[in-house]
């Protein structure tokens, strides 16, 4: 009974008693004291990564071995959630990967990521965690309920000089502020098809917020896409970059500029779409795997069709259905008067269809100055 206390585990929350012995009554304090601040680190560490994606090494064991883990990883699979969300097809293309050991991945990763239903009680808490970035105009982030949603696609599309690029690069910057100031603390990945990004923009936007020039370079990653193929294999080293570091926003300008190029005529139609239909889902798979932003900016075309004669605006974005179907949110901008421009909510799961403006201006986007 004399002897002092022993320290409870690190994740023991009840109260504690005095001990008996009071000439080691300090010396204990100052142990149990230890214990709960490692366990307070272990707990916040363990709550980080059950928050974030799971690195595809927590699947090795279980015939499952450093070697497959080496295989999934040149494939571009990085986390445990990208081999559950992948088709045993998918799998079994991996060189080196047998039919049996597709389902022993599938069936170890299914273990770890709940994949089954929930209430939508559950969806909508979730919902609510969901981090929006502003695009520096409050206007423009009013219309969109907040700013841009993590976790999702969306989809600018206008004519050229309706600041679609500007708008990107204002998100560079915005994404890396802290959550209270419309951030979304983390890194932005931007790939560039059309050789339209200029980090002198980021330098004068982020002096607007008052940020580091440098330290806002550095946290952007940009990459110059070339050809379609190219642009896919982009998105490979974004997944495992993503793996390792974090990061709020992947910007593509544009998705289908290289498209219409690569691919011309009625008669490569079809393997253009199924090749842009791959490229998107990728970019849904990005955003599902890693809550980033994933913005995309997208070109128009005119209709030549009848109907276009009866409409008020005879312009469509291109990609048709396949490149619809993939946005969650899709925003049309068009020029307004001077410096302004007018966004108009395209399409939206869970906004109204109505417009806002705002202005281009030299430190980046904002709301108009009368």
């Amino acid at each position: 009974a004399g002897q002092p206390e022993k320290a409870p585990p690190a994740h023991h929350t009840g109260k504690r008693t005095r001990a008996s012995n009071t000439t080691n009554t300090t010396t204990t304090m100052a142990q149990e004291a230890a214990a709960v601040d490692a366990g307070a680190q272990v707990a916040a560490e363990e709550e980080a990564i059950d928050l974030g994606p799971m690195p595809v090494q927590r699947l090795e064991g279980n015939g499952i071995s450093t070697g497959d883990i080496k295989k999934l990883r040149e494939a571009g699979l990085n986390t445990v959630e990208s081999v559950a969300h992948s088709t045993r097809k998918r799998l079994v293309a991996i060189k080196g990967v047998s039919d049996a050991k597709a389902d022993k991945l599938l069936e170890q990763a299914a273990k770890l990521v709940d994949m089954g239903f929930q209430t939508a009680t559950d969806v909508y808490a979730q919902r609510k965690e969901i981090v929006q970035i502003s695009t520096g105009s409050k206007e423009l982030d009013k219309l969109l309920g907040g700013g841009l949603e993590t976790g999702s696609i969306t989809e600018i599309f206008g004519e050229f000089r309706t600041g679609k690029t500007q708008l990107c690069h204002q998100l560079c910057v915005t994404c890396q502020l802290a959550f209270d100031m419309g951030g979304g603390e983390g890194r932005a990945l931007y790939i560039d098809t059309e050789g339209t990004f200029r980090p002198e923009r980021l330098l004068a936007i982020a002096d607007r917020y008052g940020l580091d020039g440098n330290d806002v370079l550095d946290n952007v990653a940009y990459a110059r896409a070339y050809n379609s193929d190219h642009q896919n294999t982009l998105l490979d080293q974004a997944a495992q970059m993503m793996a390792e570091s974090h990061f709020a926003l992947l910007v593509v300008d544009s998705c289908t500029a290289l498209y219409r190029t690569d691919y011309s005529g009625r008669g490569e139609l079809a393997a253009r779409q199924m090749h842009l239909a791959q490229f998107l889902r990728s970019l849904q798979r990005l955003a599902d795997e890693y809550g980033v932003a994933v913005v995309m900016t997208n070109q128009v075309v005119a209709q030549v069709d009848g109907g276009s004669m009866f409409a008020a605006d005879p312009k469509k974005p291109i990609g048709g259905n396949i490149v619809a179907h993939a946005s969650t949110t899709r925003l049309y901008l068009r020029k307004g008067r001077g410096e302004t421009r007018i966004c108009k909510i395209y399409d939206s799961p869970c906004l109204p269809e109505s417009e806002a403006t705002f202005a281009i201006l030299a430190d980046g986007i904002g709301d108009p100055r009368d």
